[in-house]
């Protein structure tokens, strides 16, 4: 992709499609990604063309993480997600499961947001960060290696702050993953996740390694076309 708004455009028309085509048999399952890079791709996803591609009266709309802050907080994933694009398209409210992390027992938040979850999601949607986290899956935490429970309370990021993820598990689990990154900051890390030796401690993005990427041209800057 050439810059921010091919980005956009591009992974807005791949989502409606993926939602259109999991919706075709039933109810489609999607988990949004936090973070900047996805924000554009949500407002264009809820404009024309791609917002009467999808099939919104059939969604689940869930989580990847969240921060351990209030939904009204200006750092809720749940709150750019809204204002981006859950507020602008017909989705029903009951079908947006949000991640409450403002809860004071996050054992007890993830644990119910678990039961929530479907066995398999159809789309995940995961940002990656600088230090190659996805989600809230940071490089050397111990949820990396979680093979068992599907939802942790983790503490990490700048600033060091408490917050929900899914785990591994998940992300194993999804039928798509689609992986968004922008930015020559990210080109170091894009070719470490994609090229580089399998070292998912290190660079958890690489977790999502076999689904779809869709980046900007400075993001694969450092892309050789040699898988690791």
């Amino acid at each position: 992709m050439a810059d921010a708004a091919e980005l956009a455009e591009t992974a807005a028309g791949w989502i409606a499609t993926a939602l259109a085509e999991a919706a075709a048999s039933g109810i489609a399952t999607m988990a949004l990604a936090g973070g900047s890079t996805p924000q554009p791709v949500y407002r264009r996803l809820a404009e024309p063309p791609y917002a009467g591609q999808v099939p919104w009266d059939r969604l689940e709309v869930y989580f990847g993480d969240e921060r351990a802050v209030p939904p009204q907080h200006p750092e809720s994933n749940f709150r750019t997600a809204f204002e981006s694009l859950l507020g602008r398209v017909p989705v029903r409210r009951q079908r947006v499961h949000r991640m409450e992390a403002e809860q004071r027992d996050l054992e007890t938040a993830a644990r119910a947001y678990a039961t929530l979850l479907p066995a398999s999601l159809d789309l995940l949607l995961l940002g990656m960060g600088a230090d190659g986290h996805i989600a809230s899956l940071f490089p050397y935490a111990p949820a990396l290696t979680e093979r068992r429970r599907r939802v942790l309370a983790v503490t990490g990021g700048e600033p060091l702050i408490q917050r929900l993820t899914v785990t591994p598990v998940v992300i194993d689990a999804t039928r798509r993953v689609l992986v968004l990154v922008a930015g020559a900051d990210k080109a170091a890390v894009v070719a470490r996740a994609l090229e580089g030796p399998y070292h998912p401690a290190l660079t958890p993005g690489q977790l999502a390694r076999q689904g779809t990427w869709i980046m900007d041209r400075a993001a694969a800057g450092r892309l050789t076309g040699t898988p690791g």
